[in-house]
């Protein structure tokens, strides 16, 4: 009794009360809109902006690029034939740079202590010499060795087979012997830091599954190490193409020293320097986009759907802008390769929180 006549007195106090005004409805159409404003980001993209047109300014009205001069020679016969050389020395020194460096890397991982020492010899006399020095000496092989063969072991006694050293070592085999074995010390690093990579618990699941040394290495080990080894390997085949420029020291006509013949001859050095600048361009330009694709083709086991690549996000914006040409409530194309759902038409965009919130 005690306990409920206090109670009563709260309700019928509470009911006393004037009741609250109840709140209006908002419509979001009527709410402005304030954009956040970035000054240092628009302050240093406008520095940037000025430098670029400051640049390409000067490109057009400094005559002493001489661009009638590149025009003239950048598809010159020396120079393409430059060129055509340039790239026989990167294909054939990377793929025996890599092949050697696979090796060395597997050995380097052996539970064998000699080639596991054998290996980083190997590698740390390749990586300690510079390269120049290196394609030198071996041009220059012939004063140590004058003559190379097969024949009784210890001995000169070449019986077999016999070959002068300057006839068997030519400029061209003294290139791709210096370029193909630095290339081999740095890229057995690159692909044994890949297949470190993998998680060790792979290669025992792979074990217990008995699944053969070879299989678990080619099937499951380095397809999963190519995606961290794509990135650097790029970086080295890049490097290796302008790295051949060196060669010119033993006197082999690549781009930088077809230019080099032809501006000492003609002393326009700029524009001639312009054309191995742009066709070392050109190069690289293709091998990022060979990267680009590779690194997406490795990249399946680690997500979900693959992010769409420059052409498909070039023809979805097409499709997309010519979607909202019309009059029609269609559809807007979904992104191909994106993990997302396809865009609600386009008149039916705004409505859903207007509803919700009591609007229009």
């Amino acid at each position: 009794m005690t306990d409920t006549l206090p109670r009563q007195a709260g309700v019928a106090g509470a009911a006393a009360l004037p009741s609250a005004p109840s709140s209006p409805r908002v419509d979001l159409g009527d709410l402005p809109v304030v954009h956040t404003r970035h000054w240092f980001r628009w302050s240093i993209g406008a520095v940037v902006l000025f430098v670029v047109a400051q640049f390409a300014w000067s490109l057009v009205t400094n005559e002493n690029y001489e661009w009638d001069v590149f025009a003239h020679y950048f598809l010159s016969e020396p120079v393409l034939q430059g060129v055509a050389l340039t790239l026989l020395l990167t294909v054939i020194s990377a793929s025996i740079g890599f092949v050697l460096g696979t090796l060395l890397a597997l050995a380097r991982l052996a539970k064998s202590p000699l080639l596991n020492s054998a290996a980083w010899v190997f590698i740390w006399f390749f990586r300690s010499v510079p390269l120049v020095v290196q394609i030198i000496v071996w041009y220059n092989l012939g004063y140590l060795y004058p003559t190379l063969g097969l024949g009784t072991p210890f001995t000169t006694d070449f019986w077999i087979v016999e070959f002068p050293t300057v006839q068997l070592i030519s400029a061209f085999a003294a290139a791709i012997l210096g370029l193909s074995l630095n290339q081999a010390a740095y890229s057995a690093e690159i692909i044994r830091g890949g297949l470190l990579s993998v998680d060790q618990g792979q290669l025992e699941a792979a074990s217990a599954l008995g699944i053969p040394p070879r299989r678990r290495l080619t099937r499951i080990i380095l397809p999963q190490a190519m995606r961290s080894i794509v990135p650097n390997a790029t970086n080295e085949v890049i490097g290796l193409v302008k790295g051949a420029s060196v060669v010119f020291v033993i006197a082999l006509p690549e781009v930088f020293y077809a230019v080099q013949v032809i501006y000492n001859r003609n002393s326009r050095v700029i524009p001639l320097l312009l054309v191995a600048v742009v066709w070392y361009t050109i190069i690289t330009t293709l091998l990022s986009i060979a990267q680009y694709y590779i690194e997406r083709h490795y990249a399946r086991g680690t997500v979900r759907v693959l992010p769409p690549t420059p052409v498909q996000r070039a023809r979805h914006w097409i499709a997309v802008q010519w979607a909202r040409l019309g009059d029609s409530d269609s559809t807007l194309p979904a992104l191909q390769g994106a993990d997302a759902a396809p865009l609600p038409p386009a008149a039916s965009q705004s409505s859903g929180n207007d509803a919700k919130f009591g609007g229009r």
